[in-house]
């Protein structure tokens, strides 16, 4: 059975008690006990190689599957599945090496990772008959380990499971600085000798993955066979399932009492999806400073700021979990639907889930519960930009073709806006949709591969650096967000929101290093190298089978020079870029206390939002 066997200790009793009354045989799968490594290491321990045994150390860090949305998986669920997962196997092999289990102290907590596992950092102190042992869990550590280690009396030992190497550090007797020097050269040669011999035995498949597994199904049946008890009973695991729980609960009533911190009743007819992210932050500001009520979906708890502000109600989730995100939506009026996967390193599963699913989530809450008015924020990306090289583009000029070319991002703001459009023409889901240029600001990116890139000391443009830049200025962008919310524009009526201004690249980069004053070389990248380059990578990421960072078509969907046209943004919803991006960029790089905040700022005011049937 798959460890840790059961969750209670009477549950392991009803477990053993049944396969008594059934005649049956139970073994558990503490499989790590039969890894060759492992058992390398019980061996040199029994025959006294390093002496005797003082402490173990055991360090694992690993990731979960990306989570792709739809029901949260359970290491979300539950705040002490981590250690029911990963703990057992850490809390056995201490058995295996100190004895039974005397007491269990552990400390888990949570740093910047994966949002959605509230506890990813867990160290834990292990008490045993003969020693103490202690274990280190995470899930942020990279790259990820598998590492036992082992200290006696006349050396030390490293078990590394997944670099499938055993390395041994003894006392000898030389002068200090000679051993030193002679076990380091020791470890070294064995590392390099075991590599290409467990390479070789992988490939004549005599080294198996998850060998320890396999072995000890193989010693079960051969137990069976024999007559004898497996190697782990129920009866054998059931202090490792107490003890797991003991620590595990504690985690489970930790999580309990963080998600008590956040309101239950929510009144606040507005909701920001996306609310931590560059845009929302600022959308959340001015709703705020116009005197608004805010619900606010995010993922991690925001800054106490946030936290206590009395007009502001938080909803802790995913925008993936359609539980979550109904949670959210219930009972407001009008929904900002700001979030998505943004991030360039993020797994496609991660864009999948909070671009794709995250949309379709929202849809299908705004529409269950009436919400009069949907406000998506979608991208210029979407749009078939070569095709438009030296034209100007309206609202309704063709979507991308081949948004596989273009990268996760292009792919997945696509899909979503289709699913509101789709929803919009087939539901008559009440939504306006926005697409936003480059979107700058205090706090949010300025120089990124559209425009340059910083590069050993040298910012590296692609092409002449005269590719005019469809810029705007966040505030702008908020403008527009909250002028949308007033109009009766919600019948999936699409709005461009680019700055009239126009500056290029060169005229970016100029402004950065006049404001920061750093004395950087700048690289321009002519654009049949930039080709020759896009095509090299493309290529070796095609024989690789990975995902390749840029294309050709890629690269002429970012150089293209186009022109968009704002005029129904103008005419429909009154706007205008009220600060405009020459003042924008003198706010970007004006130091943090120098900042004008939202309060300050002459601001365009949003009317109170009322709720009220939608006409």
């Amino acid at each position: 059975m798959e460890k840790p066997l059961a969750t209670s200790a009477e549950d392991c009793e009803r477990i053993a008690s049944a396969a008594r009354k059934a005649g049956r045989i139970v073994g558990v799968d503490h499989s790590l006990l039969c890894d060759p490594y492992i058992l390398r290491a019980l061996d040199a321990v029994r025959s006294g190689t390093i002496g005797d045994l003082v402490t173990v150390d055991y360090f694992r860090s690993q990731s979960y599957a990306p989570y792709p949305g739809g029901p949260l998986p359970p290491q979300y669920r539950e705040g002490g599945y981590p250690f029911r997962d990963m703990g057992v196997h850490a809390l056995y092999l201490m058995e295996a090496f100190l004895g039974d289990l005397v007491d269990v102290q552990a400390e888990f907590s949570s740093r910047n990772g994966d949002p959605n596992l509230l506890y990813n950092e867990w160290r834990v102190l292990v008490r045993c008959r003969r020693g103490l042992g202690q274990v280190q869990l995470s899930w942020n550590i990279k790259p990820n380990q598998n590492v036992l280690l082992l200290q006696g009396t006349r050396g030390v030992l490293r078990a590394d499971l997944l670099g499938m190497t055993f390395t041994l550090r003894k006392m000898r007797h030389m002068p200090e600085l000679v051993q030193r020097a002679f076990n380091s050269w020791n470890e070294g040669w064995w590392v390099c000798w075991q590599v290409p011999g467990n390479v070789l035995q992988v490939l004549r498949k005599k080294t198996l993955r998850y060998h320890g597994l396999q072995q000890l199904v193989a010693e079960f049946y051969a137990s069976l066979s024999a007559g004898t008890p497996p190697l782990v009973t129920p009866e054998r695991a059931r202090p490792i399932v107490e003890w797991t729980e003991r620590i595990a609960r504690e985690a489970d009533r930790g999580k309990a009492a963080h998600l008590a911190r956040f309101p239950t009743m929510l009144t606040a007819k507005i909701l920001v999806t996306g609310a931590a992210g560059f845009i929302g932050r600022h959308l959340v500001r001015r709703l705020l400073a116009d005197g608004q009520r805010v619900r606010l979906f995010v993922r991690r708890q925001p800054d106490a700021e946030l936290l206590c502000n009395p007009h502001v109600e938080l909803v802790v989730g995913d925008l993936g979990d359609p539980a979550a995100v109904d949670r959210a939506v219930a009972g407001t009026e009008l929904v900002y639907h700001v979030g998505a996967s943004t991030h360039g390193g993020t797994s496609a599963a991660d864009f999948q889930c909070g671009t794709v699913a995250g949309t379709r989530n929202v849809v299908e809450s705004v529409l269950k519960h009436g919400v009069r008015k949907l406000v998506y924020v979608s991208s210029l990306s979407v749009l078939h930009a070569t095709l438009g090289h030296g034209k100007t583009i309206t609202e309704d000029w063709p979507l991308e073709p081949y948004p596989e070319r273009r990268g996760l991002y292009t792919q997945t703001k696509l899909e979503a806006e289709c699913i509101v459009r789709q929803a919009v023409e087939e539901r008559r889901l009440p939504a306006v949709i926005l697409r936003p240029g480059l979107v700058f600001g205090p706090g949010g990116p300025l120089l990124t591969p559209a425009i340059a890139q910083p590069f050993k000391g040298r910012l590296l443009i692609l092409g002449s650096g005269r590719t005019e830049l469809p810029l705007v200025y966040v505030d702008d962008v908020v403008d527009a967000l909250c002028q949308a919310a007033e109009r009766e524009v919600f019948d999936g009526s699409t709005f461009h929101l680019v700055d009239p201004e126009k500056l290029t690249q060169n005229d970016v980069v100029a402004q950065f290093l006049h404001n920061t004053k750093q004395q950087l070389a700048v690289w321009r990248l002519p654009r049949p190298m930039v080709y020759v380059l896009a095509l090299g990578v493309s290529t070796l990421a095609d024989l690789l089978r990975l995902s390749a960072p840029m294309s050709v078509y890629r690269v002429q969907s970012a150089l293209a020079r186009s022109t968009f046209d704002c005029r129904a943004a103008t005419e429909r919803l009154n706007w205008r870029p009220r600060v405009g991006v020459r003042a924008g960029l003198a706010a970007t790089f004006r130091p943090p206390d120098q900042f004008i905040s939202v309060q300050e700022a002459p601001t365009l005011k949003t009317k109170k939002f009322v709720a009220g049937p939608y006409v």
